[in-house]
């Protein structure tokens, strides 16, 4: 037989490093990467790739990566065998809750699970058997105040509008800088060009922050607003829409709610009253929403710096009834849902993950819970406060929160006095030093990834299946093995064989039943039936015959969805 261990060999993947998906075509010899491109043939991406992508040969490489449990002592860290290091961490997190309750276990899932298929697939799992309501992750220094007004909007945490960027011919952009970020709740590789391909075709890039960024360097017009008060520019805005009578919703008004009170509710501010508090001049508002309104397409978009501030959740709403009373929701060009191979939202929703609010509270602030996870600004008052209640042990997935949340130095100094940690992570950073146990995973090159949160909120719909590109070394294990191992060894073994899939099955398999399952699957809604693979169905299969992945098309407008805009307390409204 032929060896082709020294000859470079190609391999096609998606990279997994930020929300774009960057195809990528991998060179490489043996177990060395050799070159890392775009793949051109790519149906998303098309070639473009950005600097990132250059990561995963480094982490694939990185000498300070961990690659076997690690325990710490008083004379330093120590390697484990796997076995030994699963039993000690169940051991020590079971024995916590049962001195000092079920809460007393904290966990903390970082950004990378998102973008790992097994931890996507086998984490609930593992979360579960915890049975703690201290759940905290990067949700909510991030994206929480989408997921709050998709809940309460459109009844579905996860039922966030995607803006149609290839076919808009205004784009309104608060708060957001994709040109740095590659899109962020917007799936979009090579954003830059099409940015400019709206400029081409006649259309305008509108940026409002108080900051010059990239993409407010490369905008039509960008428009320097005071931080934190996007709200009140938005509310001048509709007051604009409504006072000239561009309320527009086309179809969406059958099955919409409150658009009467929309207008009550935006007549006190003027632009005349708002400009000198938002930086911005009531003539500028006006032809913005002149603008708005005047387009064939239109869609309004707010990211990070829209949702970080004292009114994130209104300012979010407001960019949504934007959309809403223009007629921009859900039809070519403005704000759609996107229709992925594996139905994220239509899985969750059937194990109630719609979104809960307010079922429990801190315990030191009372802040309520969303989603089944608090808030992680109360994370270090809740380990640092004695009494009933008080978190003693954490589990950190994939994160560094001492590095990324809010007041780090407390929270570094409230993971010293902790009585246990685990730490599911590759390296030991400010954050994992702080554990007793830390079980690394096989990363990046090493495993099969597939994306599930980043086609639901992509520009378009296509589909991809990475393989693994090397076999994982000796005696290391994959995110989704360590977390399943973790959650069997948490619950009393059962009397009989679990008929729990996630326990059973690969994610390989998994993800076969989704696709099988999903719009596209012959199990599924009868979109397939226009693809050319026809009768059989989107699977498995049908995505390793197609290592550069599959177009499944635009999104296309499929509400009535009922709605409501009386979503947020009118009392929310910022006061003069």
């Amino acid at each position: 037989m032929k060896s082709y261990a020294n000859i470079p060999q190609l391999h096609y993947r998606t990279c997994n490093l930020c929300e774009a998906m960057c195809g990528l075509e991998i060179e490489y010899q043996s177990r060395e990467v050799r070159s890392i491109r775009g793949d051109a043939e790519d149906p998303f991406s098309r070639g473009h790739l950005c600097p990132k992508a250059y990561g995963l040969k480094d982490i694939f490489e990185d000498p300070d990566r961990l690659k076997s449990p690690q325990k710490r002592t008083a004379s330093g860290w120590h390697d484990l065998p796997w076995e030994e290091a699963l039993e000690e961490a169940a051991f020590a997190l079971q024995n916590i809750q049962k001195k000092y309750g079920g809460n007393a276990l904290g966990l903390y899932l970082g950004n990378p699970n998102a973008h790992n298929l097994g931890a996507m697939l086998m984490g609930p799992l593992f979360y579960r058997s915890l049975k703690t309501q201290n759940r905290f992750s990067a949700t909510s220094v991030d994206q929480l105040p989408h997921h709050f007004v998709a809940r309460y909007m459109f009844g579905h945490q996860l039922l966030f509008p995607i803006p149609d960027i290839d076919r808009t011919q205004y784009m309104l952009i608060l708060g957001g800088n994709p040109l740095a970020s590659n899109g962020s709740l917007m799936t979009v590789p090579d954003v830059g060009r099409r940015l400019r391909a709206i400029q081409e075709r006649g259309g305008q890039v509108v940026v409002i922050d108080p900051r010059r960024t990239e993409t407010a360097q490369k905008a039509s017009v960008h428009h320097f607003i005071r931080p934190g008060t996007d709200a009140l520019f938005l509310l001048a805005l509709l007051h604009e829409i409504t006072a000239t009578h561009c309320v527009r919703p086309g179809r969406l008004a059958d099955f919409t709610e409150g658009i009467e009170e929309i207008k009550s509710l935006v007549a006190p501010y003027a632009p005349e009253r708002v400009a000198g508090i938002c930086g911005i001049a009531p003539e500028a508002i006006r032809q913005i929403a002149r603008d708005f309104c005047e387009a064939p397409a239109a869609v309004a978009y707010g990211r990070m710096g829209v949702s970080t501030q004292a009114f994130g959740a209104l300012a979010q709403w407001l960019i949504n009834v934007l959309n809403i009373l223009t007629g921009n929701l859900d039809r070519p060009g403005g704000a759609m849902f996107t229709l992925p191979a594996v139905d994220v939202v239509g899985l969750t929703g059937l194990r109630g993950a719609v979104g809960s609010h307010g079922r429990w509270k801190s315990r030191v602030r009372g802040l309520p819970e969303f989603g089944g996870e608090l808030p992680v600004s109360v994370l270090a008052e809740e380990i640092l406060t004695p009494g009933e209640g008080q978190i003693r042990a954490m589990v950190t997935v994939a994160g560094n929160p001492v590095l990324s949340t809010p007041n780090g130095r407390q929270l570094d100094k409230a993971f010293a006095q902790l009585d246990f940690m685990l730490a599911i992570d590759i390296y030991r950073n400010e954050t994992t030093r702080h554990a007793h146990l830390i079980l690394p995973p096989t990363t990046g090159l090493e495993n099969e990834h597939f994306d599930l949160v980043f086609n639901y909120l992509a520009v378009r719909n296509t589909v991809k299946y990475s393989p693994r590109l090397f076999e994982p070394e000796e005696n290391t294990r994959a995110d989704w093995q360590i977390l399943r191992a973790l959650a069997q060894k948490m619950k009393p073994a059962p009397a009989k064989k679990s008929k729990e899939p996630l326990e059973r099955l690969s994610p390989e398999a998994l993800l076969d039943l989704a696709l099988r399952f999903g719009p596209y699957g012959s199990k599924g809604a009868p979109y397939y039936k226009t693809q050319a693979w026809g009768k059989e169905g989107l699977k498995m299969h049908t995505l390793r015959q197609h290592p550069h992945g599959l177009d499944l098309g635009p999104c296309s407008p499929c509400c009535p969805i009922a709605f409501s805009l009386k979503t947020i307390a009118l009392t929310s409204s910022p006061k003069f």
